[in-house]
């Protein structure tokens, strides 16, 4: 039990097995937020909609989303969420297809994607157009878990996917899946997006972060001290951390997916320089989120909490 006065955080989050949750879990795990005189209660909700509205609420006091959804979220008037915490520079998604040569025609594909409106759909949908194709010009399937994902594929009932690790991981092991794109290095990622683009982050409203300061800077040395860990962190060190159950049942597999994900975390927490804009130039592309026109992009985040951390941790 923390010691009586040590203050509670609820952090709301959406699958926190997620190779794009590790940090947190690792934070959680290694104890760095009780180090940092934190009682954080992670509290683990069906979506990201669910963890907006937590927050909304004031049944959590922070959510681990993308910043997609915060940059969203603000562009629609809904909740002036702040991302200031950075854990991701990349989406961690892939998209393959069962025939090589179906991915040079995909016209009326079937194509599984984690979800609709997130990176998944746009990293398909910049596929789709780099080939003359609309959204129209195929069938996207919802296929939420990677269990689903995988037995899908497997029985084809999809010819392409758009998905994260370990789903492609396994795929790829069983020479099943031709990637097409591939965002779990800076180099694919770039490739894809023309950047970095930010994914998952601490995000609160400015009213949290200006009279609870103290304890975003805690949650902010934290996280920052986990990602950093996770930069030279090797499979034992993983095995040690991560809750036996998010294996599901296969260490090696997930060991090979983390080798694979590796990059996409940011090393420091800090907000990459041209994250904002390339997320902008992203959905203005596809058509996406018109209410973004002339959003501030400066106030979607603050990198004053990450950057004392990585001061401290030499990150």
């Amino acid at each position: 039990m923390p010691p009586a006065g040590t203050p509670r955080v609820v952090l709301a989050v959406h699958d926190r097995a997620s190779f794009c949750m590790l940090p947190l879990t690792v934070a959680e795990r290694l104890g760095y937020f009780a180090t940092e005189g934190l009682d954080v209660l992670v509290r683990e909700f069906p979506d990201a909609q669910a963890c907006v509205q937590a927050v909304a609420s004031g049944a959590a006091h922070v959510a681990s989303i993308a910043y997609g959804t915060v940059v969203a979220l603000r562009a629609r008037g809904v909740l002036p969420l702040t991302a200031f915490v950075q854990q991701g520079r990349t989406s961690q998604l892939v998209m393959g297809v069962a025939d090589p040569s179906a991915s040079q025609v995909l016209r009326g594909a079937r194509i599984g994607v984690a979800s609709a409106n997130t990176d998944a759909y746009r990293l398909a949908r910049l596929v789709l157009q780099r080939a003359g194709l609309r959204a129209g010009d195929v069938r996207f399937v919802p296929l939420h878990r990677h269990a689903q994902a995988v037995a899908a594929f497997r029985a084809g009932l999809v010819d392409a996917i758009c998905h994260s690790d370990p789903a492609i991981t396994l795929l790829e092991q069983e020479g099943a899946i031709k990637v097409v794109a591939d965002t779990r290095t800076v180099r694919g990622n770039a490739e894809v997006f023309g950047g970095p683009l930010p994914a998952a982050c601490l995000a609160a409203p400015g009213a949290f972060l200006g009279s609870r300061a103290d304890v975003a800077q805690a949650l902010a040395f934290a996280m920052v001290r986990a990602l950093k860990w996770l930069q030279t962190a090797g499979p034992s060190d993983i095995i040690r951390a991560v809750p036996e159950a998010y294996f599901s049942g296969d260490r090696a597999l997930y060991l090979a997916a983390f080798s694979r994900v590796r990059e996409t975390w940011t090393p420091d927490g800090l907000m990459p320089g041209d994250g904002p804009a390339t997320f902008l130039k992203t959905v203005q592309t596809l058509g996406e989120l018109p209410e973004a026109r002339g959003l501030d992009m400066g106030q979607t985040y603050t990198n004053q909490f990450a950057q004392k951390a990585k001061v401290r941790f030499r990150a």
